[in-house]
């Protein structure tokens, strides 16, 4: 390791600031050392990015081109392809350029952009399911007011402040990050610059990483969950005193949101707790890979396998 690599590993005393350089660079891990591996991976990381990413394109292309998918629920879906596409894309293709040069470098300002990009998009999925959830709700419960509260505009603010909260989030979080020079270490316990891992990692009190880290979390992690609850709580609800016949059409429109809200947070909760409960990095890669690149990969096959309105549209595509 670099001198500024041995001169980081230890937060600075009183006095000893001067004697300690600021940092340039991270040390990722890798998910396998084995050389014979390597090809292997980077065909398998490969593929599976080319397929996210065309999948998710497909849909959004299916629902672009086709008249009869112009509502707010397909809308939605649209910009949950496009913000998957930008998920994927800020972790994946490193990776597998860092498998390619057998590197595990990455740069103090590539790490801060990697790091906002994951928030910014990641989050935005969490806002999106979050007011999928919501449309849902209201086609359900009040569909004699559907048009009205769900019309384009409505649909183009919600979006929008989905995109602007997330980004808000991010930027609370690099205002901390930024604050402080030092780091304990120059090694991550990922692949890619985990937000959380970085917090951990600044020389500062544990008692404001945390504050923070609760805070976002219960910003992007329980009050969307809980929104997500209540709106399907008020489904079922609602479903239930609705004729036999019509039942199983109703719960078929939500069928697929549940299926990726359930993908989205067990994974990113397995992520978050696995990190807690173990300090093993090998199973905090392995969850971190679920969530970042399986949960997008599969969404793209749950709407269309489950949804009849976007196989019509794929084909005709």
């Amino acid at each position: 390791m670099s001198q500024e690599g041995r001169n980081l590993n230890q937060c600075p005393k009183n006095g000893e600031a001067k004697n300690l350089t600021q940092i340039s660079e991270f040390h990722l891990t890798m998910l396998s050392d084995d050389p014979e591996m390597q090809p292997i991976l980077f065909g398998v990381f490969l593929s599976m990015y080319l397929v996210t990413v065309l999948g998710n394109l497909l849909i959004i292309l299916a629902i672009s081109c086709d008249f009869h998918l112009h509502t707010p629920m397909y809308y939605f879906l649209s910009n949950l392809s496009l913000a998957d596409i930008c998920f994927i894309s800020t972790t994946v293709p490193n990776m597998i350029m860092n498998i390619q040069s057998h590197t595990r470098i990455i740069s103090y300002v590539g790490c801060l952009s990697q790091m906002s990009l994951f928030l910014i998009f990641g989050n935005t999925d969490d806002m999106l399911l979050t007011v999928m959830a919501y449309d849902r709700f209201v086609a359900i419960c009040h569909p004699l007011h559907y048009t009205i509260v769900m019309n384009p505009r409505h649909c183009r603010f919600l979006v929008w402040v989905s995109l602007l909260v997330s980004t808000l989030g991010c930027l609370v979080h690099n205002a901390i990050v930024l604050r402080f020079k030092y780091f304990k270490k120059v090694e991550i316990s990922n692949f890619y610059c985990d937000p959380s891992q970085l917090l951990n990692l600044i020389c500062s009190d544990t008692i404001s990483t945390n504050v923070v880290q609760y805070f976002l979390a219960t910003i992007y992690g329980f009050l969307p969950i809980t929104g997500i609850l209540f709106s399907y709580y008020k489904i079922v609800s609602s479903i239930l005193r609705i004729p036999s016949g019509a039942k199983y059409k109703a719960f078929s429109t939500c069928g697929s949101h549940l299926c990726v809200v359930c993908l989205f947070y067990g994974t990113a909760i397995g992520v978050y707790l696995g990190s807690a409960v173990s300090h093993s990095p090998r199973n905090s890669e392995v969850a971190s890979l679920m969530y970042t690149l399986i949960t997008p990969m599969l969404n793209p096959f749950i709407y269309s396998l489950r949804n009849r309105d976007i196989k019509r549209a794929l084909l005709k595509l």
